[in-house]
């Protein structure tokens, strides 16, 4: 039911070997790891409109909550009109609360396209084809070699293979041990920058505070699927890491402790030389007023105007 979409992530595949052939060799790992690594970075790049869609979603979010939790209090004893009332408010504003889940769900169907490609090649008999592969690419994609495990391995594999391959099973097991970490500190880095004022009222706010749980069991999964995928799962993870803090650390969330941060450094005056220069010359101190010279004048006493003598 969804070849298309395999036939779309295989042929996406063998175009960008096919460019990465003229520098690398084609049976080499670091062209079929490289084709899997530019797959990612190149869907991460089509991801940002969407990512920003879900930043200014999550800002909408964040200023509706005062008005979600005051309906809340309103309606706490019928659920139905509460969550009328509040499907109301988010109509009215151009706010939804699914919109900050769609770079995961466009994400998905490529993931499962990659997984079920890297395993039907794992899978593959001698001239066989898979999907938008010629049966000459299918074999030298199970040949290619990265740092002594084949992008088909997988850890479980691996380990159950006779006689092991260590070198497979320390490459696959490494892979699992950072997707799973680049996993949790994801979720963990988007989860510490929502404000705590959201709370339960954004439903993707839920969905991560799940993850951050989930993250971990995360490597159980990854025991099981091909190095390539694991390869795509820690490139993508990555990317969201650098992404988040540059696009954070320049505009973070009202109400964050990284908006507060920031606002207590912007308002910290820098020092060193080009702070000295740039500082505005104080004002002149204006010169202390003098204090006035009272002179006392000698009193005329009065006279008798027939003697001229002073009167008594």
């Amino acid at each position: 039911m969804l070849d298309w979409l395999y036939e779309i992530v295989s042929q996406l595949i063998v175009w960008i070997h096919g460019a990465l052939s003229l520098v690398v060799p084609e049976d080499s790992g670091w062209a079929w790891g490289g084709s899997i690594i530019l797959l990612t970075v190149l869907l991460r790049l089509a991801l940002v409109p969407l990512f920003v869609k879900q930043i200014h979603a999550s800002r909408k979010m964040q200023e509706l909550n005062p008005k979600v939790q005051a309906l809340r209090k309103k309606y706490k004893n019928d659920k139905q009109r509460m969550n009328q009332e509040v499907m109301k408010l988010y109509q009215d504003n151009g706010a939804n609360p699914l919109s900050g889940c769609l770079p995961l769900l466009v994400q998905m169907p490529v993931f499962i396209g990659l997984f079920q490609t890297l395993k039907r090649i794992s899978d593959a008999k001698p001239g066989h084809s898979v999907f938008a592969m010629t049966p000459d690419l299918v074999k030298s994609a199970q040949n290619a070699n990265i740092v002594g495990a084949h992008i088909p391995n997988t850890f479980l594999g691996a380990w159950g293979a006779d006689p092991k391959v260590w070198s497979a099973i320390i490459v696959t097991g490494v892979a699992v041990i950072i997707s799973s970490c680049t996993t949790f500190f994801s979720v963990r880095a988007s989860m510490k920058r929502q404000p705590a004022s959201t709370g339960d009222a954004n439903p993707m706010a839920q969905a991560q505070k799940l993850m951050v749980f989930v993250a971990p069991l995360f490597g159980l999964f990854g025991l099981n699927f091909p190095l390539g995928v694991l390869m795509y799962w820690v490139t993508s993870n990555s990317w969201t890491l650098v992404q988040q803090h540059y696009i954070f650390s320049k505009y973070p969330p009202p109400g964050s402790e990284a908006e507060k941060a920031k606002a207590e450094k912007d308002a910290k005056p820098s020092g060193g030389i080009k702070a000295k220069l740039k500082k505005e010359p104080e004002p002149p101190a204006e010169p202390e007023a003098k204090p006035k010279v009272v002179r006392n004048q000698p009193t005329r006493k009065p006279r008798s105007k027939r003697s001229g003598t002073p009167k008594r």
